[in-house]
């Protein structure tokens, strides 16, 4: 066989995002900061967007995905977009496992299949080539061995809630802050912490960052790794010592 050597530097020309939050903290709303997108959705949650003309797919059925998914990779109209939206990947699981249990009368089959059947579909979607792909997913509360809680993405059964991070270069929790005058303001935690799991392999975000993913898709792309300002001011002051001298 014969050896081919790849590295890993490359320029990225789509982002792949998981967005996670409870209801209403406006994960459906992110869809109209992304460039050129589709709407997949398998919730009744468009009113935010009702003052947009984004085109939406609805998905009520298995069939209905897997209809969506060849006409966004195959059909010419389907290739325009430039990002694909997966609002939201839970209530898509939730779609899969009601038809599962139907046809196995054995309930822990029904979540076997399950796991085989979304992780397929997630990495299908995350894998088409040249296209953004965001998917939405609600936030569940979880309990460590050590009774800590914490945060992280939610579908239906254990092995797809522990596995479902994985799946994704960025995942940011979607959440709500309150200022000194108590009005409150949605930003994106882009940074793992004790409660939330969230992850940036690009290294281009902030901790924190404002709720527009077509800005993060652009910090993403350029591949600008963001150097916190405490590292910038350790940076100088070696220059700053040499200019006294």
């Amino acid at each position: 066989m014969a050896i081919k050597i790849v590295t890993t530097k490359k320029s990225v020309n789509a982002v792949k995002a998981l967005v996670y939050g409870d209801a209403g903290t406006g994960k459906t709303r992110l869809c109209a900061t992304v460039p050129n997108p589709i709407i997949l959705s398998a919730e009744a949650g468009l009113l935010s967007l009702a003052q947009e003309n984004i085109p939406v797919i609805e998905l009520k059925t298995v069939q209905d995905v897997i209809e969506a998914f060849d006409f966004l990779t195959e059909s010419e109209e389907g290739k325009k977009f430039e990002t694909i939206c997966l609002d939201s990947v839970s209530e898509i699981g939730e779609v899969f496992l009601n038809t599962l249990k139907k046809q196995h009368t054995d309930a822990r089959q029904a979540y076997g299949q399950l796991a085989e059947d979304m992780t397929e579909l997630i990495r299908k979607f995350r894998d088409i080539k040249d296209k953004n792909v965001y998917f939405t997913a609600k936030s569940v509360k979880v309990e460590d061995e050590n009774g800590i809680t914490g945060y992280r993405p939610g579908l239906p059964g254990k092995t797809l809630l522990n596995n479902l991070p994985f799946f994704f270069d960025e995942v940011f929790a979607l959440r709500i802050g309150k200022l000194e005058d108590g009005s409150e303001y949605n930003y994106l935690q882009t940074k793992v912490s004790m409660k939330y799991t969230c992850k940036d392999r690009s290294g281009t975000c902030e901790p924190i960052e404002r709720p527009d993913l077509g800005r993060i898709f652009e910090k993403i792309k350029s591949g600008k790794i963001y150097v916190p300002k405490a590292m910038k001011q350790e940076e100088k002051k070696p220059e700053e010592k040499k200019e006294a001298k």
